[in-house]
């Protein structure tokens, strides 16, 4: 199990893990990063990453990306 920020750019991955605060958890969740879903890393730009998730694109900070575990 690895952070997200370390995911290879282009391959899917299952999230087997989301941590965080009760109120992170929750956005992630919102934003559609749920624990068995399927995410992709599209690009990384300044730490920041963009990321396929349920068919949309969604940018997420690097402090994010490191409570969503791989």
């Amino acid at each position: 199990m690895m952070p997200l920020i370390y995911a290879e750019t282009g391959q899917p991955q299952i999230i087997k893990k989301i941590g965080g605060n009760p109120e992170v958890k929750k956005h992630l969740e919102d934003l559609g990063f749920n624990v068995g879903g399927e995410v992709s890393v599209i690009s990384s730009l300044g730490g920041n990453l963009i990321v396929k998730v349920k068919e949309s694109r969604v940018a997420v900070s690097d402090e994010m990306a490191r409570k969503i575990m791989i």
